[in-house]
């Protein structure tokens, strides 16, 4: 099994597109079902001690995702993720944009493109964020998006070195 596990988060401001590459030690249904059950994602999905709560899914093109990252507080900040694009174990896309809590979304948002290609039992997962503005993705940065989303991609190689050994 490979021990030094891709993991490369680029930010190109030029662009307005944050680079995502990370290779989870799993196989790709797994990890698909990790990205895409709600079951899954409301265990990871979230920079701990902060959790992820999912309100609704539906994960087809047209449906909706809207969740909360809750702080240990009680604190909520609300998302609305839209799917757009769905290819059965190989890619998704959506459209994502902060919410308030009555599904109402501040616009503008990021479309993302997520790819996973499996080889040799490791599935690699290639993260394209573009932001509507330059703006919108310098408040995500601001927000601390690069930590965050990096302790919850740690986090989610836990999940799926105990999901695998059920």
């Amino acid at each position: 099994m490979k021990n030094n596990l891709l993991f490369d988060f680029t930010v190109d401001k030029a662009a307005k597109t944050v680079f995502v590459n990370r290779e989870f030690a799993a196989e790709l249904p797994l990890v698909w079902d990790a990205f895409t059950k709600q079951e899954i994602l409301d265990q990871w999905w979230a920079p701990q001690p902060w959790a992820s709560r999912t309100k609704h899914m539906d994960f087809k093109v047209g449906g909706r995702r809207f969740y909360a990252m809750v702080s240990p507080e009680g604190q909520e900040h609300w998302s609305l993720q839209e799917y757009t694009s769905i290819t059965p174990k190989t890619n998704f896309k959506m459209h994502n944009a902060f919410a308030d809590k009555d599904e109402n979304p501040d616009l503008p948002g990021s479309d993302w493109d997520l790819s996973f290609s499996e080889q040799d039992g490791i599935t690699k997962v290639s993260i394209i964020i573009k932001n509507d503005s330059l703006e919108r993705m310098e408040k995500m940065i601001e927000m601390g998006f690069q930590g965050g989303f990096t302790m919850t991609l740690n986090y989610l190689v836990t999940l799926l070195a105990t999901l695998s050994q059920k």
